[in-house]
């Protein structure tokens, strides 16, 4: 009889587990830049995206980019102009394609901070879905701003989803430290449960 309570203890507490971590099918949406980037100089793939990557290859997610109709430009100073004004004005830029995420229990979403905050692409794609029931998992890249506001952006733009604690990389640590980030990520992953 001990046995059998232990064994149903056991099975129990491995079933609260689970239930904290975000399970079921995942993808990570992300919004990144390529071109001139601060502190990186001009690049090809943007830092983001290589975080992104990082992602989907350990929790086994897909992988969606988040692109505006209108390119932004490619220089840096060109691109924060720009960031600032939408920023300011509320813009929400037109996507280029969208993505059904219907079918995702969990999405990763990643994305540089501009001006402290998620750039408004990264909106538009918010509010072109339901996100009830969804775990939110935030990722960004950075130059000394960390997450910036968008942990609390995140959680009053969708207040039926559950907003989990996001990871900050630096721009220059993803392109040029990939081990590091390698690593940060990594570490975060298994924090969540993946």
């Amino acid at each position: 009889m001990k046995k059998c309570i232990l064994a149903l203890s056991v099975l129990a507490l491995a079933a609260g587990c689970a239930l904290a971590a975000p399970r079921g099918k995942a993808l990570v949406a992300v919004f990144s830049k390529t071109g001139e980037q601060y502190n990186v100089g001009v690049i090809q793939e943007g830092n983001t995206m290589i975080v992104a990557k990082m992602i989907a290859a350990a929790a086994g997610a897909d992988l969606f980019e988040i692109r505006t109709v209108n390119a932004y430009p490619e220089g840096y100073d060109e691109t924060t102009d720009v960031a600032k004004k939408e920023l300011r004005a509320g813009v929400r830029p037109e996507l280029a394609e969208d993505k059904d995420i219907g079918a995702y229990d969990t999405v990763f979403l990643g994305y540089p901070i501009w001006w402290g905050e998620m750039p408004m692409a990264v909106f538009t794609f918010l509010e072109s879905h339901d996100w009830k029931g969804k775990t939110v998992i935030p990722f960004a890249t950075h130059e000394g701003s960390g997450m910036g506001r968008t942990q609390e952006s995140l959680q009053k733009a969708l207040p039926d989803a559950t907003v989990l604690g996001g990871l900050a990389v630096r721009g220059a640590v993803a392109q040029n430290e990939r081990t590091q980030a390698q690593q940060a990520v990594t570490e975060w992953l298994a924090k969540l449960g993946f």
